[in-house]
C-alpha cells in the first residue's frame, strides 16, 4: 500500500507541475497560424486555459475512481481514457503557450478537489462510478462544443484541438455506459453543471 500511495502521488505531481507528453500528434499542427488581435488571443488562450484545467480534473477523476474501483477491466478502460485525456492535457499546454498565455494559478486545488469527487464516487460502486464518468463526459462535451461556437474563426489550430477533444469525450462516455454505467439521477446532474459553471468563470481569470 505504501509502494501504490508512492506512485499515485508522484502521478499528482506529474499532472499538476510537468509537461504532459503526447503519442498522438497535436491536432492542427500543420495548420498556420492564424492572424489574431490582442483581445483575441486573450480570449482563445483563456478558453484553452479552461479546457487544460478540465483535463488535469479529469485527471484526478479517472485516478479516484480507479483507485476505488475492485474490477480490472472497469480499471483498465480508466487507465486508457486517462492516457488520452494526458494527450489533451499536452495539446492544451501547448497552445496556451502559442498563444502567450499561462496555465491557471490554482491547478494544485482543482487536482486536489476533483481527486477527492473521484474516489467519492468510486465508494458507490462501479455502476454508479461509471455513471459519474459518462455524466462527466457529456457535460465536458456540451462545454466544449460552447467553445467551438466561441473562439475566433480564423483560430483553426484551437478549433482543431477542442474538435478532437470532443470526438474523445463522446468516446469515453460511451465505454462508461457500455461497461455499465447508471444514468445518474437529475439533481446530481444539475450539481454538476452548476459546480463546473462556478470552475469555468475563475478560471476564464485565474
Amino acid at each position: 500500500m505504501i509502494d501504490q500511495a508512492i506512485l499515485q502521488f508522484d502521478r499528482a505531481l506529474r499532472t499538476v507541475f510537468a509537461p504532459a507528453r503526447s503519442v498522438r500528434p497535436v491536432p492542427g499542427a500543420d495548420l498556420p497560424e492564424a492572424a489574431l488581435d490582442d483581445g483575441e488571443r486573450r480570449h482563445a488562450a483563456a478558453l484553452m486555459r479552461i479546457n487544460h484545467v478540465g483535463e488535469i480534473c479529469a485527471q484526478a477523476l479517472y485516478q479516484g475512481q480507479a483507485i476505488m474501483s475492485r474490477d480490472p477491466a472497469i480499471r483498465e478502460a480508466l487507465q486508457h481514457a486517462s492516457d488520452e485525456e494526458t494527450e489533451h492535457l499536452a495539446w492544451t499546454e501547448q497552445r496556451i503557450a502559442e498563444l502567450g498565455g499561462r496555465k491557471s494559478l490554482l491547478n494544485p486545488l482543482w487536482y486536489g478537489g476533483a481527486l477527492a469527487i473521484g474516489l467519492l464516487a468510486g465508494r458507490f460502486g462501479d455502476r454508479w462510478n461509471l455513471g459519474f464518468l459518462a455524466e462527466t463526459e457529456r457535460q465536458v462535451e456540451a462545454h466544449l462544443h460552447s467553445h467551438l461556437d466561441s473562439l475566433p474563426a480564423q483560430d483553426a489550430r484551437s478549433r482543431a484541438i477542442v474538435a478532437q477533444m470532443k470526438v474523445d469525450e463522446v468516446a469515453h462516455a460511451e465505454t462508461a455506459l457500455a461497461l455499465g454505467g447508471r444514468a445518474l439521477p437529475a439533481p446530481v446532474g444539475v450539481a454538476m453543471k452548476l459546480a463546473s459553471r462556478v470552475m469555468t468563470r475563475t478560471v476564464y481569470w485565474v
